[in-house]
């Protein structure tokens, strides 16, 4: 195996880390010679609650960021071409390597946080995040291809009601119910969905209700409420697959700013996938974009112990090594 292939294989191994929607990592790679390959896979897309691809294609495009960073700490130049075909044997995108060169310090930073990164649901501390941290994380967003809307405080009451009309919709739907059973819940043993051990013991008190995942956690949600938390819609321009792409690089390359300066991250799906919920958080943003994820920031309570991580598929179920 040449210098270049070993890279994209540490690339897509990277990648595993990434973030997606119930933990459905809906990805897989495959490496060539001179490119590595991004696909989605269908059996692990939310039909219910996520019929459009949506939320599977910003899983992927935080699959795409990851897989970048790896690739960035180690030097290696490349370009990226985002097809966004949902097709079996068609790629969502494609990176291809160039030169190699020194790595700079900020991108060693970023595979660190790529390591270190997790979700935590737990409630935050009452110290907002001071504002030249937002500034930056605003900033980050921007250069992955999205945006940031922070929200004021009567933005932050109609988000609260568009995530309560989202999570009763969804609730009242059987499949959507059943669905979420099969991803949530227990130890997890195979590799994919939300562990008991990542879910809180109970539902956290605050403005903007968490997403009820309809069984207990283990986890101590913690006194607090989210009086200090920040809430932001991520959005872009475009409503195309590859746009959608461009909002999942945007979530991991803002994550992991944030993880660098003790944020913690909540993405908020609910209200996006369901049509009328969705429309309100475009009113939210004036029509000046399509909402991709609202998501709350907030402290980290060093006192705390960080959450585990979700667990994950190995790596044979999700890269594969063409000759």
């Amino acid at each position: 195996m040449s210098e270049v292939e070993q890279a994209l294989v540490r690339a897509a191994d990277a990648a595993r880390l990434a973030p997606s929607i119930h933990n459905t990592q809906p990805w897989r790679w495959v490496v060539r010679a001179d490119r590595l390959e991004l696909f989605a896979v269908a059996e692990r897309q939310l039909r219910a609650q996520d019929p459009d691809a949506r939320m599977l294609l910003i899983s992927c495009g935080a699959a795409l960021h990851h897989a970048r960073v790896a690739l960035d700490a180690e030097g290696w130049a490349h370009t990226v071409e985002r097809v966004g075909s949902l097709a079996p044997d068609a790629p969502l995108a494609v990176i291809t390597p160039g030169e190699r060169r020194t790595a700079e310090a900020e991108a060693t930073r970023h595979l660190q946080m790529l390591q270190v990164r997790r979700t935590d649901r737990r409630t935050v501390r009452d110290e907002a995040v001071p504002e030249d941290v937002l500034d930056q994380l605003v900033k980050a967003a921007e250069q992955a291809g999205a945006r940031l809307h922070v929200l004021g405080r009567d933005q932050v009451l109609e988000l609260a009601v568009a995530v309560e009309r989202a999570q009763a919709a969804e609730a009242a739907d059987d499949r959507a119910r059943a669905e979420l059973a099969t991803w949530v819940g227990g130890e997890r043993p195979e590799g994919t969905g939300i562990p008991s051990s990542a879910l809180p013991a109970e539902m956290p008190l605050t403005t903007v209700a968490e997403r009820d995942f309809q069984t207990a956690g283990t986890v101590e949600a913690g006194a607090g409420h989210d009086r200090s938390a920040t809430y932001a819609v991520l959005y872009g321009t475009g409503d195309a697959e590859p746009d959608w792409l461009r909002g999942g690089e945007s979530l991991s390359r803002l994550w992991l700013a944030a993880t660098e300066h003790a944020v913690t991250v909540l993405p908020f799906s609910g209200p996006v996938e369901v049509p009328f919920t969705r429309d309100a958080l475009r009113r939210m943003l004036g029509g000046a974009g399509v909402p991709y994820l609202a998501l709350r920031l907030g402290l980290q309570d060093p006192a705390r112990t960080a959450p585990p991580h979700t667990p994950r598929l190995p790596a044979t179920q999700v890269i594969r090594v063409e000759d």
